[in-house]
């Protein structure tokens, strides 16, 4: 092991090199400062335990063939660095690039709990070169005081960077890729359903997501490629959509298409702006093709009281008199499909026909229910609400 904690002061002038390398871990506990144009090379695990901030120069991460890990409890500022470490980083510690980073080869791992604090953090004027799928953030990264920027996060195999655009300059922000479930994450506690919506007919991916923590109104813009099959959410670009799972509804919502580049192979969709405070987890979703050609329709609200005194005991629906090749869904507000019926003829009294949460041929509770029927031939979907009582 190599120890330095003996170092009180670590001061290099300009133009020199060092290099820190050993079979075990070099531990730094004291001060250490690089000044000027110094160069060092980091070749070992190393534990940071002391002052190791306000450095100017570069800090290159180096190894051949064996991973690297950056530990301790006291995080690391850089001016430049690079890495260059195929195997890639472990890093268990706070590490802030203010300059430039040079992403040579090898992922940079951080955790992908949401309570984890280690990121990599790019620092006001910070910016970043080199990024692929092999030279990434593969974890969470972050920022400070930025009103622009690409995330270059992503899994083991590829790059999947989010971008953000706030309306002012964010204080900090947080971001990770996952390619995962949504509805059975790995990483993340809690499940997310995807067919929970807030929108009829809207899509959602169950294939991956994106966690974004910032404080002020932003636009993202998520990326797809062949592995996100966004043709099973759309087969038009510009009725892909960013969406996001709201905290408070517990559904997922609509944030918008402002613009989408690319084919169903690979591209770019960018959302409206939206509070991303209110949102757990983003992902890529669609609107059916076949509802955005329909002319959708608002229909009266409805109210259905089944309790036997002959009064509001089914929903009556008038159009169907004249146009009996149609389908009828009811859903919850959480977006569960409780009904649905072809060439419906006026018969929901309140009991559910789907297996599922509720017993089929049981009485659905009491509550407020969302309908939609389609006309085919008519090229036409109605769509309300209706108050269940029982």
């Amino acid at each position: 092991m190599r120890d330095i904690k003996r170092i009180l002061a670590f001061i290099v002038a300009g133009g020199s090199f060092v290099s820190l390398s050993a079979q075990g871990v070099t531990n730094h506990g004291a001060s250490m400062r690089l000044h000027g144009d110094v160069q060092m090379g980091i070749h070992a695990d190393f534990t940071n335990n002391g002052e190791f901030t306000q450095n100017e120069g570069l800090v290159g991460f180096y190894s051949d063939d064996a991973p690297l890990r950056i530990s301790g409890n006291s995080g690391i500022e850089v001016y430049d660095a690079e890495f260059a470490v195929p195997a890639g980083i472990l890093l268990e510690n706070d590490l802030t690039i203010n300059n430039n980073g040079n992403l040579i080869e090898g992922d940079i791992l951080t955790s992908r709990n949401l309570e984890s604090p280690y990121t990599l953090k790019f620092n006001d004027e910070t910016f970043y070169t080199g990024e692929s799928a092999f030279s990434k953030v593969d974890g969470f990264a972050s920022f400070q005081n930025k009103e622009e920027f690409i995330f270059p996060v992503g899994d083991p195999e590829r790059l999947r960077p989010l971008k953000i655009n706030s309306m002012a300059i964010n204080p900090a922000a947080v971001s990770a890729y996952f390619s995962e479930d949504p509805n059975e994450p790995r990483s993340l506690v809690g499940t997310y359903n995807t067919s929970s919506t807030s929108k009829f007919g809207l899509q959602v991916s169950q294939l991956e997501f994106w966690h974004l923590s910032a404080d002020l109104p932003s636009q993202v813009t998520l990326s797809w490629d062949s592995m996100s099959d966004v043709g099973k959410l759309s087969n038009n670009t510009e009725h892909l959509r960013v969406v996001g799972w709201n905290k408070a509804t517990r559904q997922w919502e609509d944030l918008g298409n402002t613009g989408a580049e690319g084919n169903l192979a690979s591209g770019t969709v960018r959302s409206d702006f939206f509070n991303p405070g209110e949102y757990e987890i983003l992902t890529l979703g669609g609107l059916s093709d076949e509802i955005v050609a329909y002319n959708v329709l608002e229909l009266d609200n409805y109210y259905l009281s089944p309790n036997g005194d002959g009064s509001n005991e089914r929903l009556i629906i008038d159009a169907v008199t004249d146009a009996s090749n149609n389908t009828l869904q009811i859903f919850t507000e959480d977006g569960a499909l409780v009904y649905q019926k072809d060439n419906y003829q006026n018969e929901f009294d309140g009991n559910s026909n789907i297996r599922g949460g509720f017993s089929r041929g049981n009485g659905l509770p009491q509550g407020v229910y969302f309908y939609v029927i389609t006309f085919p031939e008519l090229r036409q979907k109605h769509q309300g609400y209706l108050y269940l009582n029982r």
